[in-house]
């Protein structure tokens, strides 16, 4: 495992954005809040990030991995989650205080000089985003899929079994 200084990095990182204030915005929290209470054999390989929302900076928390999940709500989902493999693009969101997850890769590959690590997006379908608002009975429906899915993703580290896992 490489180390950063003095913290040791794990090959698997696990990054939750969202607001826990916003309704359903905390399902990528709340993932990450079952994932951590998790087994050790799970957490062994994985490392936990959270943030309100993913900004330039975080293209350096790719660094030294073998794999990266980000996982965040979506009002675009058709099912109670979708699950895809994330390329590198440079979009306007670069130029924002909130990115997207592609335009993330796309800051590591242009600082770094080399791909990124494979990465991939677990995509949780919420309804209600309002200031104050507990999740809504649907998404707490959706995030109970979306963590059986992740510990089944994580249970497998391996890049070819998430590909073949991706949502069509």
């Amino acid at each position: 495992m490489a180390t950063l200084s003095g913290f040791e990095l794990k090959p698997i990182l696990v990054f939750g954005y969202g607001n826990l204030s916003r309704g359903d915005d905390a399902l990528g929290p709340l993932l990450l809040e079952y994932i951590g209470q998790q087994a050790d054999a799970v957490l062994g390989s994985v490392d936990i990030l959270c943030d309100f929302q993913l900004q330039i900076e975080h293209a350096l928390d790719l660094e030294h991995r073998d794999l990266v999940l980000f996982a965040d709500a979506s009002v675009a989902c058709t099912q109670a989650f979708a699950f895809a493999e994330l390329s590198p693009v440079r979009d306007d969101s670069y130029t924002t205080h909130a990115m997207s997850p592609a335009a993330v890769l796309a800051v590591y590959q242009t600082i770094k000089k080399q791909p990124p690590p494979p990465c991939f997006l677990l995509s949780i379908k919420g309804e209600r985003f309002e200031l104050g608002e507990g999740l809504s009975v649907g998404a707490q429906g959706n995030l109970t899929a979306a963590c059986r899915f992740a510990q089944e993703l994580l249970a497998d580290v391996d890049v070819a079994a998430w590909r073949q896992l991706v949502s069509g």
